[in-house]
């Protein structure tokens, strides 16, 4: 008897019938505080020649992820998202992203290229 397991990766099926997939992803990360963040902007483009903002490093949970994300779109007034970890805002908007991070007491530098 098969099982499928729901997420997609690693294991697909079990051949054994006492097979239970046990995950891992009900912890929750706490988030670090603000100043012991170490964030980094990126600047990319993306298919179309569109321009894309991009702030790595958080370390923490979605929904601090997501709040920062909300708040960083408010300041630049662009739309963006928060996806794989990754906050992604339309534009070029690396110095106000910097400027807003600051001012909240994140640690935060403009990276690549």
């Amino acid at each position: 008897m098969n099982h499928k397991r729901k997420t997609g990766d690693g294991i697909v099926y079990s051949t054994d019938s006492s097979f239970e997939y046990r995950s891992d992803d009900t912890e929750e990360t706490e988030s670090l505080p603000p100043q012991k963040q170490n964030l980094k902007i990126y600047l990319e483009r993306l298919g179309g020649g569109k321009m894309v903002s991009r702030i790595s490093g958080f370390v923490g949970n979605e929904a601090d992820l997501n709040e920062l994300g909300k708040i960083l779109k408010q300041k630049c007034g662009v739309g963006g998202s928060v996806k794989n970890g990754e906050i992604l805002l339309q534009g070029d908007h690396r110095d106000k992203i910097l400027t807003a991070l600051s001012q909240s007491g994140y640690k935060a530098k403009k990276a690549g290229g």
